[in-house]
């Protein structure tokens, strides 16, 4: 019987190869996830995932997520137990008249984005705005949580 070591499965029989990078794909998914603080929900047949930058500044954490083709009064923002939540439905046009597509590439359906606030963040002081198709989220730093500038005094 032929056996080899699988540095993520221990020793095991010689196997699907297929099946065991699926596995290992997953566990690279689930460390990154875990890493960045992400709650991802399970997808549903409809579902996409928009595009989103975090970034941060000495006052601030800012979320841009991208929406293309939706409106404000389609998208729902939470914060529940440290966890912002985006939520939206971006519809697909309907046309009465038949059309043949020959490639169909833009997603349409629900999607839900989580992410665990950074510390220092007070929920009642988040703030969202919606232009060109792209959604911000400011999340102010506590006083406590920003940088301070220490000055430097000459010795004696």
């Amino acid at each position: 019987m032929l056996t080899r070591w699988e540095p993520f499965g221990g020793i095991r029989q010689r196997g699907d190869v297929f099946s065991e990078l699926t596995r290992m794909q997953e566990e690279m998914n689930r460390f990154f996830d875990d890493f960045f603080g992400e709650q991802r929900r399970g997808l549903t047949e409809g579902a996409w995932l928009p595009a989103v930058d975090v970034s941060e500044t000495d006052a601030e954490f800012v979320v841009r997520a991208e929406l293309p083709g939706m409106t404000q009064e389609n998208i729902e923002i939470n914060v529940q137990d440290n966890i912002l939540t985006l939520k939206g439905e971006k519809k697909q046009e309907k046309k009465e008249e038949k059309e043949n597509f020959h490639r169909l590439e833009r997603s349409y359906g629900s999607f839900s984005r989580s992410f665990t606030l950074p510390a220092g963040v007070k929920p009642e002081d988040i703030k969202a705005s919606f232009k060109d198709g792209v959604l911000e989220v400011t999340m102010p730093k506590t006083e406590e949580a920003r940088p301070k500038k220490i000055a430097i005094t000459a010795g004696s």
